[in-house]
């Protein structure tokens, strides 16, 4: 049996059709792209401030092993509780507007709305495992303060469960088809994404300063 040359393997490859399907879509912008604008200073003392007050959610955090601090248990009224939470509750329903369009979900009439939103002050060493956010539409994190060593937000491709017996990818593999994809935002940045995407915040490696963020859920109604 004769093989066929070496060069010969490398034109069919590179005339076969290759294309990527059932794309897992990252919205990326400033959050001041849309709605009210933020002053970032205000928000990271508004943060500070709710934080330093709520006693349920720091009980909460403790009791659950969580670093630092989130109040995700404990409030639930943010945007009706500060004025700030309620500019950016304003801008992120642009945002939410904006990636359903490019998502292009058919909504049917309905409308995608704020269900949860939650700060979390993560100290040097503070991690949060990987997760999803069941019965939710859209997730997402704004970012408040990110010091010099801050960790990236990790994602997960969602097929990797599926993948048992697959090769590693080399590490110099393009991003879409890479295992895991780190997002570094900057203080400003709006980040969305659908809901059943796994992502995690590694190890906060700042030095002894924290990492802030403001996450949330929207669902359809």
């Amino acid at each position: 049996m004769t093989l066929a040359p070496l060069p010969a393997l490398r034109y069919h490859l590179a005339m076969a059709d290759i294309k990527s399907l059932f794309v897992t879509r990252l919205y990326r912008a400033a959050l001041s792209e849309h709605g009210p604008a933020v002053d970032s200073d205000a928000l990271e003392a508004e943060c500070l401030a709710i934080a330093e007050d709520d006693e349920a959610g720091q009980l909460w955090s403790a009791e659950n092993g969580y670093p630092g601090y989130t109040s995700y248990a404990s409030l639930a009224d943010l945007p009706w509780r500060s004025p700030v939470f309620a500019d950016v509750k304003a801008a992120l329903d642009a945002h939410v507007v904006a990636f359903a369009e490019d998502l292009e979900f058919d909504l049917d009439g309905r409308a995608l709305v704020l269900e949860d939103l939650w700060i979390n002050i993560l100290p040097e060493g503070g991690t949060h495992g990987s997760h999803i956010h069941p019965h939710s539409v859209i997730s997402g994190t704004t970012y408040v303060a990110m010091p010099e060593g801050a960790s990236a937000l990790k994602l997960e491709d969602p097929r990797s469960a599926r993948m048992m017996a697959a090769p590693p990818r080399r590490k110099d593999a393009r991003e879409e088809l890479q295992t895991f994809v780190y997002v570094k935002p900057v203080v400003g940045d709006v980040l969305l994404w659908e809901s059943w995407l796994r992502h995690e915040v590694p190890l906060n490696m700042a030095d002894d300063e924290e990492r802030i963020s403001v996450s949330f859920n929207y669902r359809w109604e």
